[in-house]
């Protein structure tokens, strides 16, 4: 993927500057990085975020609980761990 660091480095980033009480969604990170075309990257942004989740950098969620990243539906958010 062509954005990957990029996107990574600002899922990351916002995430820390917000801390681990807070959190982002991935359409915020879409629009910082592609404000012209934001709805295109989305898939990335989830790619990566999941990418992050895996590792253990980040936590993905809905309505505050983590979610099973290989199956989940619907709107998520993200926050640092």
């Amino acid at each position: 993927m062509q954005h990957y660091h990029k996107i990574a480095t600002t899922i990351l980033s916002t995430a820390i500057h917000r801390g681990a009480e807070k959190s982002t969604c991935p359409s915020e990170i879409a629009r910082m990085l592609f404000p012209d075309d934001w709805r295109k990257h989305m898939k990335d942004v989830l790619e990566v975020a999941i990418d992050l989740h895996k590792t253990g950098s980040v936590a993905i969620t809905q309505k505050g609980i983590p979610v099973d990243v290989k199956d989940f539906k619907g709107p998520v958010r993200i926050k640092i761990i």
